[in-house]
């Protein structure tokens, strides 16, 4: 009767012995050990099980059909950069994860070498401003005129 519950008893200290050298080796190399839910941050990148808010668009074009392969850029109002590049799918649709946290942003296309079949330029007809609050998804439209 001994033996058997000293079988049982090996397995569950070298499972717990485990599990303190994982932490210390997260430890270590300076790894957060807390959840990732307690560990949102708007600066870092975001982690498929962070909240966040979604901006999801459409290229419209001077036709009113939706526009494939136009680059889409993205960027906080305070940044002079894009921090997020996208490009139109075959439906003219885009979508960016963004923090869910109250933030600002401007979205408009790059429109360098694009022009229409008959070879005349296009212009984005205005940039579009979008203001999030919480994980939210917010949806707008970018036109462009020849």
């Amino acid at each position: 009767m001994t033996t058997l519950k000293f079988f049982l008893a090996v397995p569950c200290a070298n499972l717990a012995c485990s599990c303190v050298l994982l932490v210390s080796f997260y430890a270590a190399l300076g790894l957060p050990v807390v959840p990732p839910a307690t560990a949102t941050s708007a600066s870092q990148k975001l982690k498929p099980t962070d909240q966040y808010a979604l901006i999801f668009g459409t290229v419209w074009g001077p036709d009113d059909h939706p526009v494939y392969g136009v680059k889409v850029k993205i960027r906080r109002v305070r940044d002079k950069k894009p921090k997020w590049e996208l490009t139109s799918d075959h439906v003219g649709e885009f979508a960016q994860r963004v923090p869910a946290s109250k933030a600002d942003y401007i979205v408009w296309a790059d429109l360098k070498g694009l022009k229409t079949v008959d070879g005349r330029p296009l212009h984005l007809a205005q940039q579009v401003a979008v203001h999030v609050e919480y994980d939210e998804r917010v949806d707008i439209g970018l036109h462009l005129t020849r």
